[in-house]
């Protein structure tokens, strides 16, 4: 029997046991609550870094400007302001091009700058006209403002909704011939029409045959001042890019003054579009202050900053309003080929320059920009833009290290339109002929002939009928080159190669896969060579590069399989891959033979002969 004091001790050492727990278990949900709000922290982060990663995706500037260094900002400002130089006497130029007032080309040249700095993957892309865009506009819009801005708003949303569901591979249906052949005929197409400018003659037809009946039938009211001016701005613009690119080949370590010397020839040389500009707008204003009309110029432009406002869906001619049905059925065809085209021009230069300076590009986003960039171009009354080459080579050798190059050259297009648009009415459209010429006369590929018919003479079908069909439209020649290019493609799928060989047995390898247009043809030769013949012979399909199947082709292999098996004879598949043979068995096709090499098949086949031999020998 335990005493009272022993009790008291059990007690209180049972009190201090249950504290002790006590504190144990608050210790324990302390900890608990400590893990679980740690927990709840690194969750939020995983999460904010999960979206941060993504928003990185679709904002590409998220990925540069955090790194972004005063070093960069001096060569950005550098390249900036030497493409400003470049864009606006060019845009001004394109306009012409797409049949508008010269103010369109500006109005189109500075949104995609400051866009394409957040949406852009390419540190050297510029977008804004292009002689190959303004060409094609020209050929839908007729001259009109309202219809130019309605195509860029749909374009833009055609764009934006290929990028979205990205459908970019469509661009891939078109080929290298197709290009070159379109690229070419519209340096010539866009060169020629700018003839009429330096020749100083009016209304001349837009298409091309007819602008060259009717500028040789008016060439006598030629404008001796035009032409004069036209020819000598070509030949100034000729040799200071021959001086530039001349100075690559000098000495590596100069003198200070040489040094300083190449510095302005170089920039000069690079900003020599504007340099030709302001020279024969000068000599043309010292010409109308002396009362000589000695020139055509620009005339009239709308000063200003275009308002922010919607497209037009709806337009009044006369005492008729032109709905938007109606609209859209004028542009066509336009509504397919300038998105198309404008994402193929764009993608094109960026793959190149990303592989010239060594990055890489998100193909989907940038048809994103480019959709976003035409949509809200749509608002400042901008007619359909792409990745320029001419400026984003200028861009890049200037040494440009992010797209915020862009802000630069776009803040000048808005100077520009701010400040000096009355200054504009004195600009010869000989000198912006001349800029146009000489911008779009690399784009005339002659050597591309000469490769074709080195590499693959077949090639030369597409380029030339692309180029020839241009002449008369634009448009027909590129869809002439694509239908060509994709009839070539299709009729090496319906007739693949097939070699034919005799080990005893026929031997037929396969040199790709098996789609439908090929049935009838694989079908065909194997009854002509197999069963229509007086002796039927059995046959192995070498299937080692049959990398794809369909449900007509299984179709036609088992009426094969039935034939062989009536004309007692043997079809075996050798070398057949995993996913083909499974398509193959899920069919469940009689009397299919099939074996893991092409030894195992004609050794399979000579057993077959050595036993059927033994039985006829017992009969």
């Amino acid at each position: 029997m335990q005493s009272p004091r022993s009790e008291a001790t059990d007690w209180q050492i049972g009190v201090l046991d249950q504290n002790t727990t006590n504190i144990k278990l608050f210790q324990l949900k302390d900890t608990m609550e400590l893990l679980s709000a740690h927990g709840r922290s690194v969750w939020e982060s995983m999460k904010a870094s999960f979206w941060y990663e993504a928003m990185k995706k679709k904002l590409p500037i998220l990925v540069w400007l955090p790194k972004y260094s005063v070093k960069w900002l001096q060569m950005d400002l550098i390249a900036g302001m030497t493409v400003g130089l470049t864009v606006v006497p060019q845009a001004l130029a394109y306009a012409e091009v797409a049949g508008l007032p010269v103010q369109y080309g500006l109005y189109s040249s500075f949104i995609g700058c400051f866009i394409y700095c957040l949406l852009g993957t390419s540190k050297d892309v510029t977008l804004g006209p292009t002689a190959i865009m303004s060409l094609l506009c020209a050929s839908y819009i007729g001259h009109d403002p309202v219809q130019a801005v309605l195509l860029t708003f749909l374009c833009g949303f055609i764009q934006l909704v290929m990028a979205i569901m990205q459908l970019g591979f469509l661009l891939d249906f078109i080929s290298y011939p197709v290009i070159k052949g379109f690229t070419s005929s519209a340096a010539l197409t866009i060169g020629f029409g700018q003839v009429k400018n330096i020749l100083g003659l009016h209304d001349i037809p837009q298409q091309f045959f007819l602008q060259f009946y009717y500028m040789f039938r008016n060439i006598y009211e030629t404008r001796v001042g035009d032409l004069i001016l036209g020819l000598t701005s070509i030949a100034l613009l000729v040799v200071l890019k021959v001086m530039k690119d001349s100075l690559a080949l000098t000495d590596e370590d100069p003198a200070v003054v040489v040094k300083v010397c190449r510095t302005v020839v170089w920039f000069l040389a690079t900003a020599r579009n504007a340099l030709v500009v302001v020279v024969a707008a000068l000599v043309a204003y010292a010409c109308e202050l002396s009362g000589m009309k000695a020139f055509t110029l620009t005339g009239k432009t709308t000063q200003g900053l275009p308002p922010f406002k919607p497209p037009q869906f709806y337009e009044y001619t006369g005492n008729e309003s032109l709905p938007f049905s109606e609209m859209v059925k004028d542009l066509g065809g336009g509504l397919a080929v300038i998105p198309l085209v404008g994402l193929l021009e764009s993608l094109a230069i960026a793959k190149a320059f990303a592989s010239q300076n060594e990055y890489r590009i998100d193909s989907n986003q940038e048809l994103l920009a480019i959709g976003v960039t035409n949509l809200l171009g749509s608002f400042f009354s901008a007619y359909p833009v792409t990745g320029s080459f001419g400026r984003t080579a200028v861009n890049s050798q200037t040494g440009v290290c992010t797209p915020a190059g862009g802000i630069i050259t776009g803040v000048i297009v808005l100077l520009s339109l701010a400040f000096l648009m009355p200054l504009f009415y004195y600009i010869p459209k000989a000198a912006l002929a001349a800029v146009i010429i000489c911008a779009v006369a690399p784009m005339f590929d002659y050597k591309v002939l000469k490769t074709l018919w080195k590499v693959k003479k077949l090639d030369l079908l597409p380029f030339l009928l692309t180029f020839f069909v241009c002449f008369w439209g634009v448009q027909y020649g590129i869809v002439a080159g694509i239908v060509l290019s994709g009839f070539m493609l299709l009729y090496k799928i319906a007739r693949p190669k097939l070699e034919v060989s005799d080990h005893g047995v026929l031997v037929i390898a396969l040199d790709s896969g098996l789609n439908f247009p090929a049935a009838e043809y694989l079908s065909d030769r194997l009854y002509r060579q197999a069963l229509l013949v007086p002796h039927p012979r059995s046959v192995v399909l070498d299937c080692r590069h049959v990398s794809s199947i369909d449900y007509t082709v299984v179709n036609e292999i088992k009426d094969l399989l039935q034939q062989f098996h009536l004309n007692k004879v043997s079809l075996i598949f050798a070398g057949l891959r995993i996913a083909i043979l499974e398509v193959l068995l899920a069919a469940d096709l009689k009397g299919l033979e099939h074996t893991e090499s092409m030894e195992e098949a004609l050794q399979s086949l000579s057993e077959q002969h050595f036993v059927e031999e033994h039985d006829q020998s017992l009969c």
